[in-house]
This record gives C-alpha cells, sequence and structure tokens, in this order.
C-alpha cells in the first residue's frame, strides 16, 4: 500500500504542475520541483546525521536499563496490559519496557529523548515478528499510539503564539489536550477494530479508567497558571525527569556489578547503525512529500474543501486554519511554517490561527515516524499501519476544528 501512495504522490504532483503550467501561465513549476528534489535530499542527510549522536546516547542509556533489570520491571508493571492489546507479545518482554520508556518521553513533550526510544522499541518488536518485511499488528498499534500520544506540555505552540504577541498565549492549552486525547482514542479504537481486539476487558478499563483521571487532574492544574509559570514547571518536570531518569539507569546498572561506561559503548554503537539505516526510507518520504507541496495540489486541495464546504451554507473560517492540518501528517517543519503564516496574515488571535495552534499540536507528522521507525527494522509492508495513523490525524484535526469553535467560535 505505501508504494502506491508514494507512486500517488508523483503522480498528482505531474498532474498539478501540468495545470500550473498550462491552466495557469506558472512555467517556473516544474524548476521548483526539480530544485525541491536536491533540497529534500540535503535534509535528509542533516536529518540523520543530526540523529546519530542522539540515537547514540539514548541507545546507551537503553543499554543500561536492561542491564539493570528496570527493563524488566517496567514490562511485569505494564504487562497485563501490553499483553491484552498486543496478544504477541510475551509478557514481560523487553518490548514492553521500551514502548512505556517512549510513550512516556512523548507525554512529557521531550522529542528527542521519545524518538530513540521508539526506534529502541520498535527494534524490539522486530524480534517477535515472523516476517521481516512486513509490520506486525504489535508493530502497527504501537506505531499508531506513538503518532497519536497524548502530550501534556506543548510548549512550543505557546512559545511561537507568545512571539507573535497573543493576548493570552496558552489559550489554547485546553483545547490542544482535547483535541490530542481525541487522536490518541480514536488511533486506538481503530486499530483495535482492525485487528478484532476487545477494549471491554477488566484490566484495561481499569488502566484507561485511571489515566484519564489523571491527565484530568494535569489538565485542571496546568490550566490555571499563566504562560511563564506554564513553561517554568513543564520545563523542569519535563526535564528533571529525563536527567532523572539516566541517573536511575546509571545507579541501577552499577548497583548490579554492571560495568557502565562499557555497557553503554556497547549500546551507542547502534546509533550510528540506525540513523545510517533510515536514510533510504526518508530519502523516499521527504522527497515525494517536497514535491507534492511544490506543486500547487495541497493549495487547490483546500481551495475544493472550502468551496464544498460553503455549498452546504456551513461556515468556513476553519478552512484557513486547513493548510497547517494538511501539511503535518506530511511535514513538521511545513506544517510550523503554514502555522506562522496563518498567524501572521489573520492576526495571532483570530479564529483561524487559534485552530491552526490547535492543529499543530494535536497532530503528528505520521508519513516521516512511519518512514523512519519502520526503516529503522526494514520493514517495506506496512499494512493498515498508515490508514490507522490518518485516521488517528483526521479524529486530530476534527476536534481541533471543533473545540475552536468551542472556546473561540
Amino acid at each position: 500500500m505505501l508504494h502506491r501512495i508514494w507512486l500517488g504522490f508523483f503522480l498528482i504532483a505531474f498532474v498539478a504542475a501540468l495545470w500550473q503550467w498550462l491552466g495557469m501561465g506558472d512555467s517556473g513549476v516544474f524548476q521548483r520541483m526539480v530544485e525541491s528534489t536536491f533540497s529534500m535530499s540535503k535534509l535528509t542527510v542533516e536529518l540523520a546525521i543530526g540523529l546519530i549522536g542522539t540515537l547514540a546516547f539514548w541507545l546507551g542509556m537503553m543499554k543500561l536499563a536492561a542491564a539493570s533489570g528496570l527493563v524488566d520491571t517496567l514490562a511485569r508493571l505494564l504487562g497485563p496490559v501490553f499483553t491484552r492489546l498486543m496478544p504477541e507479545v510475551p509478557p514481560r518482554h523487553p518490548a514492553i519496557g521500551s514502548m512505556t520508556m517512549n510513550l512516556s518521553a512523548n507525554l512529557l513533550g521531550l522529542d528527542n529523548a521519545a524518538t530513540p526510544l521508539g526506534l529502541k522499541a520498535m527494534q524490539d518488536l522486530q524480534t517477535l515478528n515472523p516476517d521481516k518485511h512486513t509490520a506486525s499488528n504489535a508493530q502497527i498499534l504501537f506505531l499508531v499510539l506513538n503518532t497519536s500520544s497524548v502530550t501534556l506540555f506543548p510548549i512550543t505552540v505557546f512559545l511561537y503564539r507568545a512571539q507573535q504577541g497573543a493576548t493570552d498565549p496558552t489559550a489554547v492549552f485546553i483545547p490542544i489536550l482535547i483535541a490530542t486525547s481525541c487522536s490518541t482514542l480514536a488511533g486506538l479504537l481503530l486499530t483495535c477494530w482492525v485487528q478484532r481486539i476487545s477494549l471491554l476487558q477488566r484490566t484495561l478499563l481499569l488502566w484507561f479508567g485511571g489515566g484519564i483521571s489523571l491527565l484530568l487532574a494535569f489538565i485542571g492544574y496546568f490550566a490555571t497558571l499563566s504562560v511563564d509559570e506554564l513553561q517554568r514547571q513543564s520545563a523542569l518536570v519535563g526535564n528533571l525527569t529525563l536527567f532523572s531518569a539516566i541517573i536511575l539507569f546509571l545507579l541501577l546498572a552499577h548497583r548490579k556489578q554492571v560495568n557502565v561506561y562499557d555497557t553503554f559503548i556497547e549500546g551507542a554503537k547502534q546509533g550510528f547503525e540506525t540513523a545510517i539505516m533510515i536514510i533510504p526510507y526518508l530519502l523516499a518520504m521527504l522527497v515525494a512529500i517536497g514535491v507534492l507541496r511544490e506543486s500547487g495540489a495541497l493549495e487547490g486541495f483546500i481551495w475544493l474543501l472550502r468551496e464544498g464546504v460553503a455549498l452546504f451554507g456551513l461556515d468556513t473560517r476553519f478552512a484557513d486554519a486547513l493548510p497547517t492540518a494538511i501539511m503535518k501528517p506530511l511535514s513538521g517543519s511545513g506544517a510550523r511554517a503554514m502555522m506562522l503564516e496563518t498567524m501572521n496574515t489573520h492576526g495571532v488571535d483570530s479564529f483561524a490561527a487559534q485552530v491552526a495552534s490547535i492543529m499543530q499540536a494535536s497532530t503528528e507528522t505520521t508519513f516521516y515516524v512511519l518512514a523512519v521507525y519502520f526503516g529503522a527494522v526494514g520493514i517495506r509492508h506496512s499494512r493498515h499501519a498508515l490508514w490507522c495513523g490518518l485516521g488517528a490525524d483526521l479524529a486530530g484535526i476534527v476536534a481541533a476544528i471543533v473545540c475552536g469553535y468551542w472556546f473561540f467560535g
């Protein structure tokens, strides 16, 4: 399925470029598309090189966590949940600990740590995969949860809004948490429905009920803070948690008489190999996305959607925020640029800018994550992973629009 979508990106881009040239008189469209292949190729290498150090460090830390027995402890604690969601994963398997650390890092907004931890989890799941070139059910569910994970601290969006002069930069905090929670729930429900996994199990209901209660408590507390205090506390909680985990890994491994230095080096060596392995997969996806963006196809799609909504007599103000929504599954930097453009064009406190901010923080770069995570373990057939991930993104976008009208409309 993924190879058809990749081919479709190029074909749609070519047709859109022909229209731009023959119908709109834009003879420079093909030059921009060719230039995008070079710029995206350069960006691919820059991203991979940038990942090497981070991957090496955190894979080294994960090696220490495994040697210390911490991963086994997490696996025992969360085994009842993951074994029901992923029946093919045995209780106490190292993948459970890796997935727990990744999802926790995502929850705290620690992107630099989340990616290498996620790659480690995907590699652990690959050891259980009977078909090494086809994604297993467990890998697909983990990928969808990863791309739709709730983030408690969407600080980047607050900072951009503050820089643009927003009256209340954190006004979108509660809407973001609601929208990203809807995205996570939709991704979980959709994937479990496809994989025929029942969520009406006592253990799952207890865990999910506790998690939702804790999330509501966080929302209630952080909603009372000013932007400066929220930024200070979120940075403190996130960074303190992260560095405390590093110290914990080291001390527990040392207590078990593990040679912490040699063990770290052994794990860190895998970082370079993983970063190099993902380059072809990342290159293929980024070049296709760059060509599609330069062809004008995305702008044409947004125009058609706006006109279709107008035909039914519905409010079309949200359409001004759609460039961010359309771009986010394809490119994080592109979506960020679209959000800032919306703020500059309509005003940072405008309805469109508020909705764009919610969309930016409640959806994920699904194509990028799929290319990196599956590329790291050599998976070529993604099965229903892409559609479930995009379904979660769609739920996040719809929830963002609804929350926009609810809070600001």
